[in-house]
This record gives C-alpha cells, structure tokens and sequence, in this order.
C-alpha cells in the first residue's frame, strides 16, 4: 500500500508540474497578446491626463458637482504622453476618457440624455435633464433627409463609453494573464514539494506527525520504579 502512495505521489507531482507549466506558459501568451494588441492601436495620454490637469480641467468646466451630486472620481495615476501599451495604462486612460465624455456633455451621462436633439417647440416636460428628447415627435427634423435628428453630445458618451469598455477589458485579460502565471507557479512549486517528499521517501518512517496526537498522555512518560 504504501508503494502504491509513493507511485501516486509520483504521478500527482507529474501532473501538477505539468499544469504549472502549461499555465504560466498560457499566461505569458496572454498577457504579450494584450500589450501586442494596445500597441498597434497607437493610444498615448493626452498632456491632461495627469491628476492635477484633469481636476483643474474638470473645475473650470464645473463638473465637479452636477445637479449638488459628485459624478467624477479623479485618478490617481498618469499616462500624460505616454504610449498605452499595458493593461494598467489602458485602464488608467479608461478613468480619464469618461472625465472627457462628462465634459463633451455638459456633465450628464447616457441615461440623463434624450436620443433625439429636441426642437425648440418641444415642452419642457418632454425634455431631458440633460438636454435632447425621447420623444420623436419633438425632435428637431433634419431638412435634407427628413429624420429625427440625433442627439451629439448622447453619440458621443456612447462612443467613448464603447471605447472605455475596451480598454478595461483589456485591463481584465493582463490582470487574468498575470493570476494564470501565479497559479502556474502555485501549482509548479506543489508539484516539486510533492515530487520530493515522494522520492524521499516521506511516507517509509512509520512514526509520523500523527503518531505524537494518537499517543495517550500518560503512556508518554516513563514508569517509575520505587
């Protein structure tokens, strides 16, 4: 029996080296695919995209505070002139796109905007907190094409809101990249530890650690001979 413990001890040490390596081999792969792929976008920060620039710029646009709420949280990291090339700057020019898209709207977001840019006629009850109507019957008609008019500024925050989305999925899949590599060492350095004690011979001393717990107290001390 305890052969058949040293050959599976064997075996399981084989197959967790084996799954350490193909994980950290998967994880490298990842993690230079993501950093390949935000390369060939040619993304580098603006000069603002540094926690002083963007707090001055978001102040003198008074977006700070809209309607009394506080709709921006500030980074705290840079990518001012730098090129986007990692999972950690995509997600940090991420933080600094949606500033922008609050700035390009006046502050409000997607939901707070109507679809169409309202005509001038339209009742106030029919118009957004952030400008532009739902509805299409008071919407301002393009003159050549005869359609409801889109409403920019709501194009707008769904673009870079597209674009924000891809760049913090690219920050999940180096962040996923980077917990494959460690699971592959985890999993690496458990194979060796159970390889060792298998080849050592861990399971051949019949006294193990158990042993002491097994061991009624008293029958740990000498008997006294009077």
């Amino acid at each position: 029996m305890r052969k058949l413990f040293e050959i599976g001890g064997l075996v399981a040490a084989a197959i967790l080296i084996v799954f350490g390596v193909v994980a950290i081999f998967m994880g490298v792969s990842g993690h230079s695919t993501v950093a390949k792929e935000l390369k060939q976008q040619y993304i580098t920060g603006t000069p603002d995209m540094t926690p002083a620039g963007i707090k001055a710029e978001a102040a003198s646009d008074k977006l700070t505070l809209v309607n009394g709420t506080a709709k921006i949280s500030f980074p705290t990291c840079s990518v001012a002139n730098d090129a986007v090339n990692t999972g950690a700057r995509a997600r940090c020019f991420a933080e600094y796109m949606r500033i922008h898209a609050l700035e390009a709207t006046g502050g409000y977001t997607y939901s707070e905007m109507g679809i169409y840019t309202a005509a001038s006629t339209a009742p106030k009850a029919q118009l957004m907190a952030g400008g532009g109507t739902d509805n299409v019957k008071y919407a301002a008609i393009d003159p050549k094409t005869k359609q409801p008019v889109q409403n920019g500024a709501r194009n707008v925050w769904v673009t870079e809101t597209a674009l924000v989305t891809a760049l913090d999925s690219s920050f999940m899949a180096s962040q996923l990249a980077l917990f494959g590599i460690v699971v592959g060492f985890a999993l690496l350095l458990s194979g060796i530890g159970f390889a060792i004690l298998a080849i050592g011979g861990a399971l051949r001393n019949p006294q193990t650690a158990l042993t002491w717990f097994a061991r009624h107290p008293a029958a740990a001390k000498p008997a006294v001979v009077s």
